[in-house]
Protein backbone atom coordinates (compact mmCIF):
# COMPACT_ATOMS: atom_id res chain seq x y z
CA UNK A 1 0.00 0.00 0.00
CA UNK A 2 2.78 2.43 0.51
CA UNK A 3 4.74 1.88 -2.88
CA UNK A 4 1.00 2.09 -4.22
CA UNK A 5 0.33 6.03 -2.46
CA UNK A 6 3.83 7.26 -3.61
CA UNK A 7 3.16 5.93 -6.74
CA UNK A 8 -0.03 8.03 -6.46
CA UNK A 9 1.49 11.31 -6.38
CA UNK A 10 4.65 10.44 -8.24
CA UNK A 11 3.53 9.76 -11.61
CA UNK A 12 0.35 12.33 -11.95
CA UNK A 13 3.26 14.88 -11.14
CA UNK A 14 5.51 12.74 -14.25
CA UNK A 15 2.39 13.68 -16.35
CA UNK A 16 1.78 17.51 -15.34
CA UNK A 17 5.78 17.81 -15.44
CA UNK A 18 5.70 16.62 -18.84
CA UNK A 19 2.78 18.08 -20.58
CA UNK A 20 4.02 21.42 -19.18
CA UNK A 21 7.34 21.09 -20.62
CA UNK A 22 5.79 19.81 -23.63
CA UNK A 23 3.20 22.59 -24.16
CA UNK A 24 5.73 25.63 -22.72
CA UNK A 25 9.24 24.98 -23.87
CA UNK A 26 10.41 24.48 -27.59
CA UNK A 27 12.50 20.90 -25.70
CA UNK A 28 9.18 19.60 -24.82
CA UNK A 29 8.91 16.08 -23.70
CA UNK A 30 12.53 15.40 -23.46
CA UNK A 31 12.98 18.58 -21.33
CA UNK A 32 10.31 16.94 -18.97
CA UNK A 33 12.00 13.34 -18.97
CA UNK A 34 15.34 15.20 -17.96
CA UNK A 35 13.65 17.00 -15.38
CA UNK A 36 11.63 14.24 -13.88
CA UNK A 37 14.37 11.93 -13.41
CA UNK A 38 16.58 14.56 -11.98
CA UNK A 39 14.51 15.43 -9.52
CA UNK A 40 13.55 11.68 -8.61
CA UNK A 41 17.39 11.13 -8.30
CA UNK A 42 17.67 14.11 -5.97
CA UNK A 43 14.96 12.91 -3.87
CA UNK A 44 15.69 8.72 -3.64
CA UNK A 45 19.52 10.12 -3.00
CA UNK A 46 17.92 12.38 0.13
CA UNK A 47 15.69 9.19 1.78
CA UNK A 48 18.92 6.99 0.65
CA UNK A 49 20.97 9.11 2.59
CA UNK A 50 18.27 9.46 6.17
CA UNK A 51 20.19 7.31 8.55
CA UNK A 52 17.97 4.41 10.53
CA UNK A 53 15.06 6.29 8.71
CA UNK A 54 11.82 4.65 9.24
CA UNK A 55 10.69 1.27 7.35
CA UNK A 56 8.19 2.95 5.34
CA UNK A 57 10.20 5.51 3.91
CA UNK A 58 11.74 3.56 0.87
CA UNK A 59 8.87 1.58 -0.08
CA UNK A 60 6.49 5.14 0.14
CA UNK A 61 9.18 7.62 -1.37
CA UNK A 62 11.90 5.61 -3.11
CA UNK A 63 10.23 2.70 -4.10
CA UNK A 64 6.55 4.44 -4.68
CA UNK A 65 7.40 8.13 -5.77
CA UNK A 66 10.50 8.12 -7.35
CA UNK A 67 9.43 4.99 -9.17
CA UNK A 68 6.42 6.49 -11.02
CA UNK A 69 8.25 9.66 -11.12
CA UNK A 70 11.19 8.57 -13.10
CA UNK A 71 11.35 6.82 -16.33
CA UNK A 72 14.18 5.37 -17.70
CA UNK A 73 11.87 3.61 -20.22
CA UNK A 74 11.45 7.34 -21.85
CA UNK A 75 14.76 8.05 -21.95
CA UNK A 76 15.54 4.87 -23.27
CA UNK A 77 13.01 5.50 -25.92
CA UNK A 78 14.00 9.21 -26.75
CA UNK A 79 17.90 8.31 -27.09
CA UNK A 80 16.62 5.27 -29.79
CA UNK A 81 14.53 8.27 -31.65
CA UNK A 82 17.71 10.59 -31.87
CA UNK A 83 19.72 7.27 -32.92
CA UNK A 84 17.28 6.93 -35.61
CA UNK A 85 16.87 9.85 -37.17
CA UNK A 86 21.00 10.69 -36.86
CA UNK A 87 20.54 13.27 -34.47
CA UNK A 88 24.02 12.92 -32.71
CA UNK A 89 24.01 16.49 -31.08
CA UNK A 90 20.41 16.01 -29.12
CA UNK A 91 21.55 12.65 -28.28
CA UNK A 92 24.86 13.21 -26.84
CA UNK A 93 23.54 16.08 -25.18
CA UNK A 94 20.62 14.62 -23.39
CA UNK A 95 22.37 11.60 -22.20
CA UNK A 96 25.06 13.83 -21.16
CA UNK A 97 22.46 15.81 -19.13
CA UNK A 98 20.87 13.33 -17.79
CA UNK A 99 23.59 12.26 -16.02
CA UNK A 100 25.58 15.08 -15.56
CA UNK A 101 22.93 16.47 -13.66
CA UNK A 102 21.25 13.11 -12.23
CA UNK A 103 24.69 11.97 -10.75
CA UNK A 104 24.81 15.32 -8.77
CA UNK A 105 21.78 15.02 -7.90
CA UNK A 106 21.48 11.76 -6.50
CA UNK A 107 25.06 12.55 -4.48
CA UNK A 108 23.47 15.73 -3.15
CA UNK A 109 20.33 14.53 -2.03
CA UNK A 110 22.54 11.22 -0.09
CA UNK A 111 24.59 14.35 1.26
CA UNK A 112 21.67 16.22 2.60
CA UNK A 113 20.10 13.28 4.03
CA UNK A 114 23.25 11.88 5.60
CA UNK A 115 23.34 15.26 7.96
Amino acid sequence: MLVLAGAAVGAPLRFVVDRWARDHTRAGTILGTLVVNVVGSFVLGLVAGVPHAAAWLMPLVGVGFCGALTTFSTLAFETWVFLEERAWKPLVANLALTLGLGLPAVWLGYALGSM
